[in-house]
Formats: structure tokens, C-alpha cells, sequence
């Protein structure tokens, strides 16, 4: 890690723990509801970036992608699993100052395409340290990553094997798992991942190809928000790998818990800390020898990135009150639709209201503001009938011109804008450091 990073990993750490130490001093009182929390964090994070002057210089819709969070939650992610190696999912933010920041962290990166090797040379990363995480992949693309110096790579089926023929034996594999998880955002084991009961059929076919397998990999699904599923997915493959070690005689060496790590939107969710615990104790059965790794993405990405837009038209509808945005579903809340993510959206006006000291005050004025909260329906500006942000969001009175934000947007928001209509990305702007 460098001094200068080293120096900001210290600032950081330091001001998390002097916000925990001052929240559990003295009895704790009742906390407002979540959205109330999440607009007084908002409040004071766009004061302190001067979010405002950002708009003013840049314009809007706007994202507005800060560092320093990146390395908050890898901080976060490095004292709560202090064994596993964090290897980031470049698809959630492949931003080169996220890239940037992840790589002068100490920290690796989960590739999944040749535009993200692409990408992460550019930014000077050891591409040697990566792993390919994508268990679909055309030869082309195998020789291409290898030849760029990645090592490891994951498959999920049979004939993803015979792809490999031909490359040099300096490589190895690690074996997808589908674990399926109904209660996850998005689960992705319909799609990738052999069942459990299949893969020593699998770990065969490879050792007969020639292929070293060097562990397996699971990925529980996104924002999964209790220990459990990675506990049983922990727990049935160190079996798997124990009976397979001892049928082959092989040894292997790497577990990759992958990613899934919840965070918070419109609702709470259990804390890292929590939700480590449980992770930990399924861990502590694992041979001293493995390596173990996790792939989060969401988790460091989300909190980097805010996105700011602003009201281009208003109209009132049989359905009741409508404002238009200059940014939609097509664009930079493309992860809505995508990925059941459901934003918050906050007014600007709303974000100038500071909460009385004491909590009876506190309470009356939070009442006397949803009074005067209004259901608006928020569309995107692509004149297309699908492009509704959310509809009858309760907000303040909206106008043309106001501004819109809505924090935790840098996790698949602006990689997965289509560009509908001609509408030219939204543009990313770093805050200073």
C-alpha cells in the first residue's frame, strides 16, 4: 500500500471508529426510520463534498464518484475477513479512479470480459493477480487473458474444458457451485454453477484434460442479508472438497466465498460485522492451506457513487401528479429494472432541513414534513411508456429545475445505461481528494 494511501486508510478508519465509539456512549435512544437516517447522511456528505458548486460546474444528471468510500468498505470488508483475499467485480464500477483506488489498496480484481483486462492494464494493474471470473468464455477469450498473464480461471461445465487445449499447464481452475438462493436480489445460480452432487463428475473431466482444479467458487446471490446461505454453502463444499481429496489423492488450495454482500437502499440490512461472524465460524474448518477469496462488488461500488438529476417537466395526470427527470431507467437507474433495486430519491430541498436536538421536537417536525410530501410519479426523458423511476414517491412539492439525489447508485448503474434514444451518458465526476 502506498504512504499516501496508507496515510488516507488511516484517516478513514479513524473517523469510523470515532462515529461507532460516540454512538454507543449513553443510552440509545430511538432511531428515526431508515429513510430519515439515510436523508441526514446525505445532507451532511453533499455539504461536505459541496455538491452543490459540482452541479453548478458540471450540470446535470450528474454521478459523482468518491474514493474514499471505495476504500471505507475495504476497510471494512479487510477487518472484518481478515483471511480472504478481496478480489473487487470490476463489472459493479469499472471506473479508472475506482480501479485506481482498489488496486493501491493491495486489493485484486474479478474480471469478466476482454474490455475489463482492457481497462485494468491501462490503469497500471498487475493483471497476473486477477481472476477470470467468467464461467462462459469463447477461446478467444481464454488465450487472450492468459497471454495477458491471468492464472486462474472458473468453470461450470463440461465443455467449457476443451476450450483450454492447447495453453501451457501454468494455470489452474476453480469449479462454480450453484448454491440456489430464492431470497437474494438476484440469484445467479438458475444461470451458472454446477450442483454440488455433480462436480466430482466435473473435477474428473478436467484431471483427465490435463487441468489443475485448484478449489471451487459459489456465489450465494446479491444482497443477501443473513450468514446462512454462505454457511451452508461453506460448510457442503470443504465436504466436497475433503471427499474429493481423498478419492483423487489431490490437494487443493483455494475457496472463493464470492460475493453478495448487502447494502442498504430503501430498507436496512444486516451489518458486515454480522453477517462476518457467521462466515468466519464456517470458516474456521477450512485447512490452514486454503485461500480463501471474496468477490464483492455491490458492497465496495454502492457507496461511491450519488447521482444527481434534475426536474425538466411536471404534469398532472389522471394517476395524480408526474415530474419528469432528465435521467431514467434507460440511463443511470437502469439497475431499477434490472435488479429490483429500489433507489432512494431525495428532493435538494429536503436536504437543507436539520433535525431538532432533542427527539420529541425531532419527531414532530419529521411528521410535519411528510405532512407536506406530495405522491409524484418520477419518469425518465425518453418519451418511452416503461421509463418510471418510481411512481406516487412521496417528496416535497416539485418544480421544473429542482434537483433530485439519490445516493448508493455506483453499483451497475452506470455500466448498465443503454443509451436509449440517443441520450449520451450520464458523466462521472471525482471528488476531490
Amino acid at each position: 500500500m502506498t504512504t499516501a494511501l496508507a496515510e488516507r486508510s488511516r484517516r478513514i478508519a479513524t473517523r469510523v471508529a470515532r462515529t461507532t465509539s460516540a454512538l454507543h456512549d449513553g443510552p440509545a435512544p430511538e432511531l428515526p426510520p431508515h429513510r430519515e437516517l439515510a436523508r441526514r447522511e446525505l445532507a451532511a456528505y453533499a455539504s461536505r463534498i459541496h455538491l452543490t458548486d459540482l452541479v453548478r460546474e458540471h450540470g446535470s444528471p450528474l454521478f459523482v464518484v468518491d474514493v474514499d468510500r471505495v476504500t471505507t468498505q475495504l476497510l471494512a470488508l479487510r477487518r472484518e475477513l481478515p483471511e480472504a483475499q478481496i478480489h473487487f467485480a470490476t463489472t459493479s464500477l469499472p471506473h479508472p479512479a475506482v480501479i485506481r483506488a482498489v488496486d493501491a489498496f493491495g486489493a485484486s480484481f474479478g474480471v469478466a470480459s476482454r474490455g475489463e483486462i482492457d481497462l485494468l492494464e491501462r490503469e497500471g494493474v498487475a493483471i497476473g493477480r486477477c481472476l477470470h471470473a467468467n464461467p462462459v468464455k469463447s477461446v478467444a477469450d481464454i488465450t487472450g487473458a492468459y497471454l495477458r498473464g491471468i492464472r486462474t480461471f472458473v468453470v461450470d461445465r463440461p465443455d467449457e474444458v476443451a476450450k483450454f487445449r492447447g495453453l501451457a499447464s501454468d494455470y489452474s481452475v476453480l469449479i462454480r457451485l450453484s448454491f440456489p438462493n430464492p431470497r437474494a436480489t438476484a440469484d445467479p445460480s438458475s444461470s451458472f454453477g454446477i450442483a454440488p452432487e455433480e462436480a466430482g463428475g466435473l473435477v474428473e473431466h478436467c484431471l483427465r484434460a490435463g487441468l489443475r482444479v485448484s478449489g471451487f467458487t459459489f456465489h450465494v446471490g446479491s444482497q443477501t442479508v443473513s450468514a446462512a446461505p454462505w454457511v451452508h454453502a461453506i460448510r457442503r463444499t470443504l465436504a466436497l472438497m475433503r471427499r474429493l481429496e481423498h478419492a483423487h489423492g489431490i490437494r487443493f488450495d483455494t475457496l472463493d466465498l464470492g460475493g453478495g454482500f448487502p447494502v442498504e437502499y430503501d430498507e436496512p440490512v444486516p451489518s458486515l460485522g454480522e453477517l462476518a461472524r457467521g462466515i468466519r465460524a464456517a470458516l474456521s474448518a477450512a485447512p490452514r492451506r486454503y485461500r480463501i477469496i471474496i468477490e464483492p462488488g455491490r458492497f465496495v461500488a454502492a457507496r461511491a457513487m450519488t447521482l444527481v438529476t434534475r426536474v425538466v417537466g411536471t404534469a398532472d395526470r389522471l394517476d395524480g401528479r408526474w415530474a419528469y427527470l432528465d435521467e431514467g431507467v434507460d440511463g443511470a437507474y437502469a439497475n431499477i429494472p434490472a435488479e429490483d433495486v429500489h433507489a432512494l430519491v431525495f428532493a435538494g430541498s429536503e436536504l437543507d432541513v436539520q433535525p431538532p436536538a432533542d427527539e420529541t421536537g425531532e419527531r414532530a417536525t419529521r411528521r410535519l414534513r411528510d405532512h407536506r410530501r406530495e405522491p409524484v410519479t418520477l419518469a425518465g426523458p425518453t418519451a418511452d411508456g416503461v421509463d418510471v423511476v418510481a411512481r406516487r414517491l412521496p417528496l416535497p412539492p416539485l418544480a421544473v429545475g429542482d434537483l433530485l439525489l439519490s445516493p448508493m447508485m455506483g453499483a451497475c448503474t452506470a455500466t448498465t445505461a443503454a443509451g436509449f434514444n440517443g441520450i449520451a451518458p450520464t458523466p462521472i465526476v471525482v471528488v476531490p481528494s
